[in-house]
């Protein structure tokens, strides 16, 4: 059955309804989740429903405090959400989970995102069997979490040229030196897949470094005005030493981490997406719960003005990612592509955090009202895997076949 039948038992923040049930409960105009396999609707309430009920509600807090919610691990596992890689899942589907996380949280949308995307889609795609054996099933469960560690402190745009971390060669192991920065999950991870220039043939490498290996520190980066639970971190790696049984096989070029990257700004297009619903559940139940001049303000029309141009923003959004899906299934997702969806979703998202925000006037500024937090959150995904300057400039290269990046040299 379609998932908009859900709307006899959840409203879109999960909770029972109203006597007067909403229209449009699952703001799906669009009919996006109706493309799914049934098995994967049915599946997909489930997860909704969880993350609405339970990871929604106790967000706030944490968020608010800057730290993460560790007992939520056990239960994402259990809705599979630790594994979502590894499965025989359509794309459509697996975009559908990222748009339902952000939906309740950004911050723990990023968290399953990145952990599946760039964490066991790496060790998958790139590592050798002993790695996949050590690592995948503790990843899958949540009780192994892992962080990915390309960006450094002097180098984000320019990483693929400007990558200073080193890797040497001694022996059967390998020493690394240097530092990253803005590293998601470090400070609570197992280990860190990071990204150095082996000193011999100059190529860009990975490796799996333990977080309990001499030398390698880590520093949560605090006062965040967005993805606040998310834990980013600096990390340190003073002539770190680890096997060679350590280095993943795959990953001998920088032409590996930019596959990575390819797919994660499509995934950040599924969060922005999601985020966009979380904006307009808010917006909606405050304008039906808030009266002024003696009536609902969901009367008034500068308030159903940007209700709809919030709505538009999503639906244009998840109509574009249900296209990037389709792309994937047929392994023909470019770049350009992916950097287009990034960078048009979240720049939709930022104007609708924007217009969320002032229609809920004074009570838009404190988190207590949610909206707060998910106009922080929105500035994050503008910013990180790959700013919206940067994959704006990948797109006009693609299509004009000149070059706007500087290179001074």
């Amino acid at each position: 059955m379609p998932l908009s039948e859900t709307s006899a038992s959840l409203t879109t923040t999960g909770r029972e309804p109203s006597a007067n049930k909403l229209p449009f409960p699952d703001v799906d105009l669009m009919h996006i989740w109706q493309l799914l396999e049934p098995g994967e609707r049915t599946r997909l309430r489930g997860i909704r429903a969880f993350l609405q009920d339970r990871v929604r509600p106790e967000s706030l807090d944490y968020w608010n405090r800057e730290e993460f919610p560790h007992h939520l691990l056990r239960e994402m596992a259990e809705y599979g959400l630790g594994g979502i890689e590894l499965e025989d899942s359509s794309e459509l589907f697996k975009g559908l989970v990222y748009v339902e996380a952000a939906r309740a949280d950004v911050s723990l949308s990023a968290l399953i995102g990145i952990h599946n995307e760039l964490i066991v889609g790496m060790i998958q795609e790139l590592g050798s069997t002993q790695q996949k054996a050590r690592w995948l099933p503790a990843l899958a469960r949540f009780t192994a979490l892992g962080s990915f560690a390309l960006t450094e402190p002097d180098h984000g745009s320019d990483i693929a040229g400007g990558l200073s971390t080193t890797a040497t060669r001694e022996g059967d192991e390998w020493v690394i030196s240097g530092a990253k920065r803005w590293i998601g999950a470090a400070s609570m991870a197992d280990f860190s897949l990071v990204w150095a220039r082996d000193t011999t043939d100059n190529e860009i490498k990975a490796f799996i470094v333990e977080s309990d290996r001499p030398g390698f520190t880590t520093t949560k980066i605090c006062n965040k005005i967005g993805l606040r639970i998310m834990q980013n971190a600096d990390i340190k790696l003073d002539s770190v030493r680890v096997p060679e049984s350590n280095r993943l096989p795959g990953a001998r070029t920088f032409a590996a981490a930019n596959e990575l990257l390819k797919h994660s700004r499509a995934w950040v297009g599924w969060q922005a997406a999601g985020v966009q619903l979380g904006i307009f559940d808010i917006a909606r139940d405050y304008a039906l719960a808030r009266t002024q001049f003696g009536s609902p303000i969901a009367g008034f029309q500068l308030v159903q003005l940007p209700l709809a141009e919030i709505l538009g923003n999503a639906m244009a959004s998840l109509s574009l990612m249900a296209d990037v899906a389709r792309i994937q299934e047929t392994g023909q997702l470019e770049m350009v592509q992916a950097a287009m969806a990034k960078s048009t979703t979240t720049r939709l998202a930022r104007e609708s955090a924007a217009k969320g925000r002032a229609l809920m006037g004074g009570n838009g500024v404190t988190s207590d009202y949610e909206m707060a937090k998910l106009f922080g959150d929105v500035e994050i995904l503008y910013t990180y895997e790959g700013t919206y300057e940067i994959n704006s400039l990948i797109v006009g290269r693609a299509v004009t076949g000149h070059s706007a990046f500087v290179n001074p040299h």
